[in-house]
C-alpha cells in the first residue's frame, strides 16, 4: 500500500479527539514519506487554539526543522477560520516545500478565486493580531473547565490536547444518542460514526460523539446538563 501512496493527509490536533502528534510520530512519517516519496498535507487549523500558553502543539514544519530535516514533500494549511472565529471568510495560507507550493500555485491560479479587497483587508489584520487569538483561547479554557466536569457525570470524556471540541463516549448508539438529544433538549451534537467509515466491520467513531464548544459560556453550561441528564436517563 505504501508503494502505491501519493499523498499522506494528517490532521494536528485532530479532528475530532483533539490529539496532537508529537516528535516521534513525525519522526516515523518524515522517514515513510522519504523512504516512499509521498506528499504529506498537514491541516493545522486546529493549531492555535490548546491550553497552555508555554506549550503550543508541535506543527509540521517545527517537527521538520527539530529533526535537522527540510520540507521536502510537505505542505502545511493554515486558516483563519478557528484561531480568529472568521470562517466564512474561508481565508488561510499554505507552506512547505517550494516545488510543490509552485505547482500549487499554478492550479490555485486556474481553479481558484481571488478573495474581495474587503476580506484581504480583514485577513491582514487578523493575520497581524495576536491578542483577539490569547483572548480567544482563553475564553475556551474557561468553557472546557465548566463543562468537562459536568459531562463526565455521564459520559467517558477527558480534556483534548487542543482544539475546541470534546470526543466523548456515549457507551450506546451515537446516532440515537444524538437524534434523542436534539428532539427531547434540543442540543446538537455530532455522532461520531459520521466521521468516520466501516473498515473490516468496524466504524472507529461509533458509540462516540463530538460536542464542540463554539457557543458562549452560558450555553455550553446549559448544554453541558441537558447532555449529561440524556446520559443519566439511558
Amino acid at each position: 500500500m505504501l508503494q502505491r501512496t501519493q499523498l499522506v493527509y494528517v490532521c494536528s490536533p485532530g479532528n475530532p479527539s483533539g490529539k496532537v502528534m508529537e516528535i516521534e510520530a513525525w519522526r516515523e512519517l518524515f522517514a515513510l514519506s522519504d523512504r516512499y516519496g509521498f506528499v504529506i498535507a498537514a491541516d493545522e487549523c486546529y493549531s492555535e487554539i490548546y491550553f497552555d500558553e508555554a506549550s503550543p502543539p508541535l506543527g509540521a514544519l517545527q517537527a521538520a526543522h527539530q529533526l535537522g530535516r527540510d520540507y521536502r514533500n510537505l505542505v502545511v494549511f493554515s486558516s483563519l477560520s478557528k484561531r480568529s472565529n472568521v470562517p466564512g471568510m474561508r481565508s488561510g495560507f499554505v507552506a512547505g516545500d517550494a516545488k510543490l507550493l509552485e505547482k500549487f500555485l499554478l492550479y490555485r491560479t486556474y481553479h481558484g478565486c481571488a478573495m474581495s479587497p474587503v476580506v484581504q483587508s480583514a485577513s491582514i489584520a487578523a493575520w497581524q493580531d495576536e491578542l483577539h487569538v490569547i483572548e480567544n483561547r482563553r475564553l475556551y479554557a474557561e468553557k472546557f473547565s465548566s463543562v468537562t466536569p459536568v459531562l463526565q457525570q455521564g459520559l467517558d470524556v477527558e480534556l483534548p490536547d487542543a482544539a475546541f471540541y470534546l470526543w466523548a463516549h456515549t457507551g450506546q448508539s451515537d446516532t440515537e444518542f444524538a437524534r434523542q438529544l436534539y428532539r427531547d433538549y434540543n442540543v446538537t451534537v455530532l455522532p461520531g460514526s459520521y466521521l468516520a467509515r466501516d473498515a473490516h466491520g468496524i466504524n472507529p467513531g461509533q458509540g462516540f460523539i463530538r460536542i464542540a464548544l463554539v457557543a458562549g459560556l452560558a450555553e455550553c453550561q446549559e448544554a453541558a446538563e441537558r447532555i449529561s441528564q440524556l446520559a443519566a436517563s439511558r
